[in-house]
């Protein structure tokens, strides 16, 4: 436990953050399981639709640097890659 009085309020806002990150990462988790099964499923439509919603989260997340911005493009593109194969 820290002694020093600004290590607490770090230690503090530390949490905050972490707790509202990993919310963020659950969220991005589960658009994009959406998109996977969607695509495993056959339906392009509500593949696309899944798609969309997934890229929004991504770029939210990458926009408060939950995740890096290379990540987020990494993940958008093979999502997209994925949905593309499918209808094509």
């Amino acid at each position: 436990m820290a002694n020093i009085k600004s290590q607490i309020k770090r230690n503090r806002q530390n949490e905050k953050r972490r707790l509202a990150n990993r919310s963020v990462r659950s969220e991005l988790k589960t658009r994009i399981r959406s998109v996977e099964s969607a695509v495993a499923s056959g339906d392009a439509d509500s593949a696309r639709e899944a798609l969309q919603l997934a890229q929004k989260r991504i770029d939210q997340a990458a926009a408060k640097g939950v995740i890096k911005k290379n990540t987020a493009a990494r993940r958008k593109s093979r999502l997209a890659k994925q949905v593309q194969e499918l209808v094509s």
